[in-house]
């Protein structure tokens, strides 16, 4: 995560490997559609663990020689996607459980002070069972893929880090100088997340999650925010 700002104005932008965790889940327990806020899919897409299957054990042959065991079957690790063998009621439920989950893991300071995901059992999910069993079956898969696309946005950002801080500081001069004043007081966080949309979608009070294909582009990415920054300062 990196902040911009002063004492007056702060716009905070991370990729934070919770809400990665929690969309990939969305998307690997098949609720994409329910789900609220409605974001687009993640791009890549998330890949199911896949899990040994072990076939029935062949009969021994006659002359009690042993045959060789054949090799797993790579299957899927069984899913509960909502077009599959999950009731309509139970997709509904996981999609609104998934929703309480999400504004904890997208507003930046509940994240940092309450951690949700302590496998195996994930304890905090106790009174949201169908979410449970939904991070139960995707944990590794989701975590997997979250800390592969953390480590893509830590690398870019390292990389493009001057030019990204541009961005930001920027737009809020350019508004001052307009005004003929400095900002007053606002807050921005900024959760950039590889969705397969390039766009940007409000998803709390002061936070927006803006698409990794609209932060890598500079002059799209400023565009979109000034008409923002008019309206907080």
């Amino acid at each position: 995560m990196f902040v911009e700002g002063t004492l007056r104005w702060q716009v905070t932008e991370d990729c934070p490997w919770d809400l990665l965790v929690a969309l990939a889940v969305r998307d690997l327990a098949g609720i994409a559609a329910l789900a609220q806020p409605s974001l687009p899919r993640l791009q890549p897409a998330v890949t199911p663990v896949l899990q040994p299957h072990r076939e029935s054990r062949p009969a021994q042959p006659a002359d009690g020689r042993t045959r060789p065991r054949p090799a797993p079957v790579l299957r899927p690790h069984p899913a509960r996607p909502a077009d599959d063998a999950v009731s309509t009621g139970t997709a509904e439920a996981l999609a609104v459980q998934w929703q309480a989950w999400f504004e904890v893991a997208a507003d930046r300071h509940r994240r940092l002070s309450a951690p949700l995901l302590h496998p195996p059992h994930f304890e905090a999910f106790d009174r949201a069972i169908e979410l449970q069993d939904a991070v139960i079956a995707h944990y590794a898969a989701a975590a997997d893929w979250a800390a592969a696309r953390h480590a893509e946005y830590a690398a870019v950002s390292a990389e493009s880090h001057r030019r990204r801080a541009a961005d930001i500081v920027d737009v809020v001069r350019e508004r001052e100088h307009e005004l003929r004043r400095q900002a007053g007081y606002f807050r921005l966080d900024l959760e950039v997340l590889p969705l397969a949309e390039k766009g940007a979608w409000i998803i709390g009070p002061h936070t927006v999650a803006v698409s990794t294909s609209l932060r890598e582009d500079s002059a799209a990415f400023r565009a979109w925010l000034r008409p923002l920054v008019s309206a907080l300062v």
